[in-house]
């Protein structure tokens, strides 16, 4: 252990991937920030909670199972062939799942559909955890498998994974708090769901799409986004000085 902590090359990879961890994880704070739109504060902050520990859990029990996690790589069947593997196999169902849910939350948005309160509430924060597991193992197999192919040693990913954990966690609750107060930033989160779910079903299908390119889309149009907001709160000012007078 002293001698990781004295070789450059490992601090090197170790900030390497903490850095290419957290880029990954953006994906899962923004789901996570809209999953938990619908529920009350304080219940939304403990969903992000539970949602957050349970994806830091499946990376580092993922990591625990190296010789499993190589072997999702594998291909299981051809189509057309296209090697399919196990890891194919997940990132398709998640991108589907992305592209479903964000779809319908696109269309609640638009309808106007009856927020849930009371007991709708309770049941509305167990469906929600429910589907934070299923996007954190689909993120945690992609995460996971990037790590393995940039780190050499286990400690350096389990630190890795646990750093990125953290900064997500810091980030997750002002990013949420914006989209709340934000109801326009909700349904292009929406739109960038749309995008993530698109990019993992073309990498299930072994048509990789630089993350750059997205990262890059998503950056510019929340820039946009945000300069439409500081308008807007420009214009609200003035007419609100203007009714004073």
């Amino acid at each position: 252990m002293i001698d990781l902590l004295s070789d450059p090359a490992v601090w090197a990879s170790l900030l390497t991937l903490t850095v290419m961890e957290i880029v990954l994880g953006i994906d899962n704070i923004i789901f996570i920030s809209v999953i938990v739109a619908r529920l009350e504060p304080k219940t939304a902050k403990r969903a992000r909670q539970i949602g957050l520990a349970l994806a830091l859990i499946f990376r580092i029990a993922l990591l625990s199972v190296l010789t499993l996690l190589i072997g999702l790589t594998a291909p299981v069947f051809s189509v057309l062939g296209e090697a399919i593997s196990w890891r194919d196999l997940i990132l398709l169902a998640g991108g589907l799942f992305l592209l479903v849910k964000a779809t319908h939350e696109i269309h609640k948005g638009i309808e106007g559909a009856h927020d849930e309160t009371g007991t709708a509430v309770a049941a509305g924060f167990g469906a929600v955890i429910a589907q934070i597991i299923v996007i954190d193992m689909v993120f945690s197999v992609d995460s996971i498998v990037t790590a393995i192919g940039m780190a050499e040693h286990i400690e350096v990913m389990v630190a890795a994974v646990v750093i990125a954990m953290i900064a997500m966690y810091v980030a997750s609750g002002p990013i949420s708090d914006f989209v709340q107060k934000h109801p326009t930033t909700k349904m292009l989160a929406l739109a960038f769901l749309l995008l993530i779910g698109v990019a993992l079903i073309a990498d299930g299908l072994g048509f990789h799409i630089p993350r750059g390119y997205i990262y890059f889309a998503m950056a510019f149009s929340a820039g946009v986004e945000v300069i439409n907001i500081l308008a807007a709160s420009r214009r609200k000012a003035k007419r609100q000085a203007a009714s004073g007078k």
